[in-house]
């Protein structure tokens, strides 16, 4: 059974949900913690979500200077697969595993969503169990998810291929114009569409059955 390594740092908050898909995937969660200085022979790391750190200087950058991160260096340059997911992504672009960085979303908010991801390439580590071109869906949320680099690196992995990429995302449905305008009419005046409030002004009542 393979043993996977689930880093903890100071404001990590997903290292639990990504323990438990450890597991899913049949595999042995190991919890790492930021100031271990071994990796305790696992077969490979996942770098969960959060706020390490509190993301003071910016997302990840002091977590690079955690033990623990030595030595996930060393061995992801020898070959370990390494999965940053979120702040995960950043702390690996702070420690330069990953080139270039990421800010804030270009309209500033918060995202939340499910994204559908097609698989690209199945022969990783982290995507062997899929099937080429498989769409897949996973939750998406962050603030800081803007990925910005040199155009040598934008232009490096669609030059390479998709082995280079192993899930592309798909843009999410939007409603066209015409339909906004009418679901947003219908939410004023207690329609079908209409939220609680709205319905209740407009003599409609939440059907309980």
């Amino acid at each position: 059974m393979a043993r996977i390594g689930v880093v903890t740092f100071p404001g990590t908050l997903d290292d639990r949900d990504a323990a438990r898909a450890v597991r899913l995937a049949g595999a042995e969660s190991v919890n790492l913690f930021h100031a271990d200085s071994s990796l305790q022979d696992v077969d490979a790391v996942v770098l969960p979500g959060g706020f390490s750190y509190g993301d003071y200087l910016r997302a990840g950058a002091i977590s690079r200077f955690s033990p623990i991160m030595e030595r996930v260096v060393d061995a992801a340059n020898g070959g370990m697969p390494v999965l940053g997911i979120c702040n995960g992504f950043q702390v690996l672009t702070e420690v330069h595993l990953l080139p270039g960085s990421m800010i804030k979303n270009d309209h500033l908010h918060f995202v939340c969503r499910d994204q559908v991801l097609r698989v690209e390439n199945n022969d990783t580590a982290w995507t062997n169990a899929y099937e080429a071109g498989e769409e897949i869906t996973i939750p998406l949320k962050n603030q800081d998810g803007q990925y910005v680099a040199d155009e040598h690196t934008l232009d490096e992995p669609r030059g390479r291929g998709p082995r280079r990429v192993p899930l592309r995302g798909r843009e999410p449905q939007r409603l066209a114009p015409r339909h906004r305008g009418r679901d947003q009419r219908a939410r004023q005046r207690g329609g079908p569409h209409a939220s609680p409030r709205a319905r209740r002004r407009g003599g409609l009542r939440p059907r309980l059955a």
